[in-house]
């Protein structure tokens, strides 16, 4: 591999993306037998010619699903959202502390959990600058600790170091988390720094309830994020609900 001249390296991360979607810089390097840079300066010929299209720690096929603000995602299936925030809500109990990731579902998690007025003595904690505002009206009935980090416009969320290393010092009764896609068993979001948050929400809780409407079943996206019977419920909505299996140990709560 050290022989490969620049286009033939370039040949073949087009190859791996073309198997996989993703080529992840560090995994490229130890394939190819190069440096780092050297990668990241082929992924960005690459991305010149059109091929690829560079996202954070690696590159994309060209053409793949790229992600929407929040706003935007709110405003899709939003009966939907809330009917599955309502659901969840419910499975908080007086005096737990929660985790709570970005995204316009779990966002609506966090609207049904402060329209609760019986629920007091509550943690959550999130990296969703949004769903902390959100959080806010319940105080001082809930505390809202907020994770920190690298400030991601579209989702208005804390990412990457700071946010998982306080992720590591936490632990909570409940994460509540949402993603963008579930296939084989397997659920998946379509940013890598988000995913990460994910996983280490999952390692620093106790149980774990998985929200997503019906559509999200059958879709594959750019980062794994946990087999689905890492969740041991899961809560949905929309036409397609009846269809949705999960593994044996996890429950499915259809929210109407």
């Amino acid at each position: 591999m050290e022989s490969l001249d620049a286009e033939a390296r370039r040949t073949a991360l087009t190859e791996v993306l073309a198997a996989q979607g993703f080529v992840a810089v560090a995994d490229a390097s130890a394939r190819l037998g190069v440096s780092e840079v050297t990668v990241r300066a082929d992924l960005t010929v690459l991305a010149a010619r059109g091929v690829v299209r560079r996202v954070h720690g690696g590159a994309v096929a060209a053409g793949s699903v790229r992600e929407a603000p929040v706003e935007a995602t709110a405003e899709r299936d939003a009966e939907l959202k809330r009917a599955i925030g309502g659901a969840a809500a419910r499975l908080v109990r007086n005096g737990s502390s929660v985790m709570l990731d970005v995204g316009s579902t779990t966002h609506a998690v966090a609207a049904a959990l402060v329209a609760r007025t019986d629920l007091g003595d509550v943690v959550v904690i999130t990296n969703g600058l949004q769903i902390a505002q959100t959080l806010e009206a319940a105080i001082p009935r809930f505390t809202v600790i907020v994770t920190g980090g690298s400030l991601r416009p579209l989702q208005h969320s804390l990412v990457d170091s700071i946010a998982l290393d306080t992720l590591r010092g936490l632990h909570a009764d409940l994460a509540i988390l949402g993603c963008t896609g579930i296939a084989d068993d397997r659920v998946t979001n379509v940013n890598l720094p988000e995913a990460a948050v994910k996983r280490a929400m999952i390692a620093a809780s106790s149980s774990r309830v998985l929200v997503a409407d019906s559509s999200k079943f059958g879709r594959r996206d750019l980062s794994a994020v946990a087999p689905l019977a890492a969740f041991g419920t899961v809560v949905t909505a929309g036409p397609e609900a009846d269809a949705v299996t999960v593994p044996f140990a996890t429950r499915l709560v259809i929210a109407a």
